[in-house]
């Protein structure tokens, strides 16, 4: 029986597999901002208490922190937006993204594969990009989140267009695509207010409406409350008739029609062959209208320069978005109170807005700008700076986040090459660890030490770096209900007692972890200088 292939894109590199490591979030209380006092290690459970700080701000490696959102964040994020490194050379000036393009794609899939993990069913993953990866990205896209998710290619004009390529064409724009997670997820329309008119009464300007429906579709018969006849300022009766002869139909219904009439909301406009009727749109209604693709008129990478240079009081960056851009992204594909993600921060311009919006934030970056950048960007919009996008939706301040730096990793070699518990963990961060790598949640009860943490059934883990007797084992199991289990993650026990409760199952660390993941790997960033090199591809011609 052949094997069936399937449309894909294959580079070298692609079938390695990267074993990550789940690892827990530290917080870093003196960088969070409006933090709590209550604990300094974060199991990303949040509690009804803490809504005011669901914003996350992390720094390290973006494939360790998705991962570490992993457990406690699938299918919660409603938008994600980033702006990877292009693989051209011209990123951020603290990065260096001159990769080969099998490189860059080994990189670029197991994080957008965690990424639409994390997003929700109903939600969006936009991604930026110019025309040197679009081609290649937009095929893994297809392969990783369905091609019949693909809902379009925003075009982003950026630039100016002035000076040019050694081909003298100057390249002014960039690509955004845009997927959505299941049919399940719709974008926003667009709220427009309208702003005055060419026509003008005794109250003011005005727009102009068509009182006629004008869809080729659009009949009598379709709607039959919407045929009825108008009487013309000289009495002559009006009906929808389009310019074919056919019988159309009104916009609105006889009631909406005679409500128009009484608050002086409508035109009659002569014609050779009688009237048209046309309805007044006044200053300050709003209407809805589908987005189009071209992003033409949301501010370039001047704009978004200008807004750092305000900032920072310098130009830190080659190619900052601009607000307004991602404000329009954001108005598609979130309401208030949603999740927004981007986990290749940069300087920040996705969480300000995000913030200023009114929607939830998390928010990754590895360099030190997480802290010269981001965090002081942040700091700055709860206090009610006031550029970009602030006085458009009316900024005043306010709001928190909860700064988090990743946990070092749980298993590493000693100086005799043993593997062993990375001294740096503490009781309680090694219990919240090992709940990670056993899918547990680390919530300790109140009442049964062994009740350290659970999962969905009536399920236990208890992690402890006691000797485990038999003894031990029999006063937890006079404790345990007959349908609980229990999973003991110790350094040591007595020999054969893993055999004595058949509720209760007892684990060795760190041999019980080894095969987990790769550990001890702290660097999965897109900034490698020397890429693997490869034997050349055949000759094409040949």
């Amino acid at each position: 029986m052949e094997n069936k292939q399937k449309l894909e894109l294959t580079w070298y590199g692609k079938t390695s597999k990267m074993n990550i490591e789940p690892r827990i979030l530290i917080e870093n209380q003196e960088l969070s901002f409006f933090k709590d006092n209550d604990n300094d290690l974060f199991d990303l459970q949040i509690s009804e208490s803490k809504k005011s700080n669901d914003n996350l701000l992390i720094h390290g490696d973006n494939l360790l922190a998705l991962k570490a959102l992993e457990q406690s964040f699938s299918g919660k994020i409603k938008c994600i937006y980033i702006d990877p490194p292009y693989n051209t050379g011209s990123a951020f000036e603290t990065y260096d993204d001159n990769l080969q393009h099998s490189t860059w794609l080994s990189l670029m899939k197991p994080r957008l594969k965690l990424l639409r993990t994390l997003l929700s069913k109903d939600g969006f993953i936009f991604v930026q990009i110019d025309d040197n990866e679009h081609a290649y990205l937009k095929i893994l896209m297809d392969e990783i989140f369905g091609r019949s998710n693909y809902l379009t290619s925003f075009i982003w004009i950026g630039r100016s267009g002035q000076g040019g390529t050694a081909k003298n064409i100057a390249n002014q724009h960039e690509y955004i695509l845009c997927y959505s997670k299941s049919s399940e997820a719709v974008l926003n329309k667009e709220n427009r207010k309208t702003t005055g008119g060419n026509y003008k009464d005794e109250v003011g300007y005005y727009k102009r409406e068509q009182l006629r429906q004008w869809g080729q579709a659009d009949k009598r018969s379709d709607r039959p409350s919407m045929w009825y006849s108008i009487a013309g300022p000289d009495g002559t009766p009006i009906y929808p008739i389009k310019d074919d002869g056919t019988e159309g139909r009104w916009r609105v219904s006889k009631q909406t029609y005679n409500k128009l009439k009484n608050n002086n909301l409508l035109d009659f406009v002569k014609i050779e062959k009688g009237w048209k009727v046309y309805k007044k749109i006044r200053d300050g209604r709003i209407t809805q209208r589908t987005y189009g693709t071209l992003l033409d008129d949301f501010g370039s990478s001047a704009t978004g320069t200008s807004e750092i240079k305000k900032i920072f009081s310098a130009k830190t960056f080659d190619t900052p978005k601009p607000e307004k851009l991602l404000e329009r992204i954001i108005t598609m594909a979130t309401n208030p109170g949603d999740f927004v993600l981007d986990s290749f921060l940069g300087s920040g311009t996705t969480t300000a807005v995000a913030h200023k919006m009114n929607r939830k934030w998390i928010g990754i970056e590895l360099g030190e700008h997480a802290y010269s950048h981001c965090k002081v960007r942040m700091d700055k919009v709860i206090k009610g700076e006031q550029g970009g996008i602030s006085k458009n939706v009316n900024w005043q301040g306010g709001g928190g986040y909860k700064f988090y730096e990743l946990a070092p990793t749980l298993i590493k070699e000693d100086s005799f090459g043993q593997t062993i518990i990375n001294p740096e963990y503490n009781a309680e961060m090694l219990a919240t660890a090992v709940a990670k790598h056993e899918g547990y949640k680390y919530n300790p009860d109140a009442v049964n030490f062994w009740k350290q943490s659970t999962n969905d059934s009536k399920s236990y883990l208890f992690v402890t770096t006691k000797h485990i007797t038999k003894e031990y084992l029999l006063s937890i199991s006079s404790e345990m209900q007959d349908d609980e289990y229990l999973v003991i993650v110790c350094k040591s026990y007595d020999s054969n007692i893993q055999y004595e409760f058949k509720n209760i199952e007892i684990k060795k660390i760190p041999q019980s972890l080894l095969n987990n993941c790769e550990y001890d790997v702290d660097n999965y960033n897109l900034n490698i200088i020397h890429p693997p090199v490869y034997d050349e591809e055949e000759d094409l011609d040949d």
